[in-house]
């Protein structure tokens, strides 16, 4: 045995013998040339946090499967717009809730309608549906006719935009028509904080 590990050790000196002076003695890889993967900073983006955003909890919906909850909509950006249908104010919001549903949703951007009326006949269901389809509304729209999320939000205008972080804080509030411009801006920094 002794033999056998002599052996093996006359082979490595062997390998490890003096090169002649023209062998090319420097390392193949220098200290500068080795790239390691750096560690990306996480991304937040310089919008006010306003603190938590209550939970939805109405039971009607209207364009989606079943009732959408902030707790299962982590990691996504939450648009929440306070509306009522027979609001003119309301309706012209509309279209660019629409394009922001349809150019941000596969971003990870959930736009919800929450449905709070001013008037009777608002707070008729067949009426909600109607006027749903009749403006085009693409997206998750919630019935909210006792007021439970208008008030969890504090909310007092028709129409009220609210933007939700992925980790469901509210760091956007617009009231009003208008700033369409600044809420596009605000839905893309967002979008591309870093999550979790």
């Amino acid at each position: 045995m002794r033999r056998y590990w002599q052996g093996i050790l006359a082979f490595i000196l062997a390998g490890c013998a003096a090169l002649p002076k023209d062998a090319q003695t420097e390392p193949v890889i220098g200290p500068g040339q080795m790239n390691f993967p750096q560690k990306e900073e996480p991304y937040r983006s310089n919008l006010d946090d306003l603190g938590p955003a209550p939970e939805l909890t109405n039971g009607v919906w209207l364009n989606t499967e079943t009732p959408l909850r902030l707790a299962d909509l982590a990691g996504k950006v939450v648009l929440l717009d306070m509306w009522t249908f027979g609001c003119i104010n309301c309706q012209h919001v509309i279209p660019s809730l629409r394009g922001w549903h349809e150019q941000y949703k596969a971003q990870g951007l959930v736009v919800i309608g929450n449905h709070f009326p001013e008037f009777s006949y608002e707070a008729d269901l067949e009426n909600l549906k109607k006027a749903v389809k009749l403006l085009d509304v693409p997206y998750a729209v919630d019935q909210d006719n006792d007021g439970d999320t208008w008030r969890a939000y504090e909310n007092h205008y028709w129409p009220t935009l609210y933007l939700i972080d992925k980790r469901g804080h509210i760091r956007y509030r617009h009231i009003g028509e208008g700033s369409y411009t600044e809420t596009e801006t605000a839905i893309q920094e967002l979008l591309k904080e870093t999550y979790p």
